[in-house]
């Protein structure tokens, strides 16, 4: 009886559609740099020449991409005086995945190797790291930070990337 009754209920209502918008509406700038340096000497250089104090977080950003896990090098830094947080993120992670070859006997294993490369953000795959600025304030000097990452002569290029022509932007939430 219970159960008529409940679907009773459902007969008078009307049908509500819950609709998930798939919006990140984290308003950020991002930066694109290319350097060969490692992330220990990105984050020093950004730090002496912008007047920074990035620092490496203790936990890694770690994904899963068709099985494979990526970690990628996250720095990061807030400026209370400014409000603004800055993050700097690789885009590479490269690993060996190891392949064992059994033929049957103790002794007659063969072993592969394959390097893989994951990228945070796949569709710029020639980018090394990703300075990520969000502001409380509706403008930041970005064209002034761009000049003075592109100043550094270990530097090869920065440039500003569009956040809203990303597809894959939800690896950009690192909280």
């Amino acid at each position: 009886m219970a159960q008529f009754l409940a679907n009773r209920n459902f007969l008078g209502m009307g049908h509500h559609k819950l609709i998930l918008d798939d919006d990140f509406k984290e308003e950020f700038s991002l930066v694109a740099v290319h350097c060969s340096e490692e992330d220990y000497k990105m984050a020093y250089l950004l730090n002496r020449h912008l007047d920074l104090g990035l620092k490496r977080e203790a936990v890694d950003l770690d994904y899963s991409n068709q099985g494979l896990k990526a970690t990628f090098s996250l720095f990061q830094y807030t400026s209370d005086l400014l409000y603004t947080s800055y993050d700097l993120v690789t885009n590479k992670c490269k690993s060996t995945e190891q392949n064992v070859l059994g033929e049957g006997g103790l002794f007659s294993e063969e072993a592969s190797e394959k390097n893989i490369t994951a990228y945070l953000l796949p569709e710029h795959k020639k980018v090394d790291f990703f300075l990520k600025i969000y502001s409380e304030f509706s403008t930041i000097p970005l064209r002034n930070i761009i000049a003075t990452v592109n100043e550094i002569k270990q530097v090869i290029s920065a440039y500003e990337v569009a956040p809203e022509n990303i597809k894959s932007k939800n690896n950009l939430i690192f909280d």
